[in-house]
């Protein structure tokens, strides 16, 4: 059954528990001792040695009831969407990206070869290379802890539940339930980003999708994501009709040149 993430961001406190689980379970390198000048972000990305990232959002927007001058804060704990058509599998040309039987996308380390396919691949910049030995990482949805029915490490230490683990036909119920909530609250701004392919054509939903309360930039998050191999046969057209109609060009020209001699 395919499992994976539902991230409420309406809850998110900012505590950066799951980056410190995260980094602990998986014995990631230490990155991010320094002062970035966003906030208290100073992790500031995804990257190959932080799977998970907490981002603070400054708004310029009051919350009812506050003066007009005020602003709020936006806090999203971000991570690999697990796609279900994932842009770095498709381009990995070594089969060391593949599909679990959980439904998530996972990096072989022992098979990557560094090439960085994978990286120009993924619509949203999650995956990259390490730079002490070259190879793609990336969150694996703590494959070894599912595979000993463990809830994974940052789902474990979230302590207001802002990130759920489970079965996605769950977190779908789960999620619309909760925007059906926060929607009645008076929180009209309230959606899902992600969830299934008719809310995400361009990846066709995500195993690890959002609730947000803003534009999906304001989280630095690509508002129409598309996976690039989704657009190859769009491609291979478009290179077709232009060979073609430069080879109708040059006839074109040979013929008029011809004509011109004939004279």
């Amino acid at each position: 059954m395919p499992k994976g993430f539902f991230t409420d961001t309406s809850i998110c406190i900012g505590c950066k528990a799951c980056e410190v689980a995260c980094k602990q379970w998986n014995q990631l390198p230490e990155d991010g001792f320094f002062f970035s000048g966003m906030s208290y972000d100073n992790t500031m990305q995804l990257d190959a040695s932080t799977w998970r990232h907490v981002s603070f959002i400054e708004r310029p927007v009051a919350l009812s009831g506050q003066d007009a001058g005020a602003f709020s804060w936006l806090m999203s704990s971000d991570v690999c969407k697990h796609c279900q058509r994932a842009g770095c599998l498709e381009n990995c040309p070594t089969g060391a990206i593949i599909r679990t039987e959980f439904d998530t996308v996972y990096v072989q380390p022992d098979i990557c070869n560094g090439c960085g396919y994978c990286v120009v691949g993924c619509p949203f910049g999650v995956i990259n290379r390490r730079e002490e030995d070259g190879r793609a990482w990336k969150c694996t949805l703590c494959y070894d802890r599912l595979t000993d029915g463990m809830t994974p490490a940052c789902a474990k230490a979230c302590p207001t539940a802002s990130i759920q683990f489970g079965e996605l036909e769950d977190l779908h119920r789960d999620a619309h339930a909760r925007v059906e909530r926060l929607q009645a609250a008076g929180v009209k701004e309230a959606y899902l980003y992600g969830v299934d392919k008719d809310n995400q054509p361009g990846t066709e939903g995500l195993n690890a999708f959002f609730l947000l309360l803003d534009q999906p930039e304001v989280y630095n998050l690509p508002p129409d994501p598309v996976v690039p191999t989704k657009k190859a046969a769009e491609s291979w057209r478009a290179m077709f009709y232009t060979a073609l109609g430069a080879a109708a060009v040059a006839m074109a020209a040979v013929i008029a040149t011809r004509g011109e001699r004939a004279r």
